[in-house]
């Protein structure tokens, strides 16, 4: 695999870190370097780690990366979590934004199975 824009899980990744751009441009400008900064790091790191993993040529690699992709998501989590409750997103901006994080979850962690997967064969396959 190594063009990680042909991925689905991709795009829809790319368009949260969009969104979360575009939310965190209300948050107060004392959390500029802090829950502003976080939200937009974990959120682009989803991204980045795909991108990285598929350029690494091997499945073995891009398994590796995909699971860090999947720690980024679920770190985005808590971050969406404490700027609804420090009130600097909506309820209704947290549903939709969470919504979003948990199918790119979902979607990571059905990418990783199906790389698992084809790792493990390939191992079985020289044995």
């Amino acid at each position: 695999m190594s063009d990680f824009k042909k991925l689905n899980v991709s795009r829809k990744a790319h368009e949260l870190t969009l969104e979360l751009y575009r939310a965190t441009e209300t948050f107060p400008r004392t959390e500029i370097f802090g829950l502003t900064s976080q939200i937009k790091r974990a959120a682009s790191s989803i991204n980045a780690n795909l991108a990285e993993g598929c350029a690494r040529g091997s499945d073995r690699e891009l398994l590796r990366f995909i699971n860090i992709a999947l720690g980024s998501a679920s770190e985005l989590e808590y971050h969406l979590m404490l700027a609804r409750d420090l009130s600097f997103i909506s309820s209704e901006t947290f549903l939709k934004m969470e919504g979003m994080r948990r199918e790119v979850g979902s979607m990571l962690s059905g990418l990783a199975n199906k790389v698992r997967l084809r790792v493990h064969a390939q191992v079985h396959a020289i044995k």
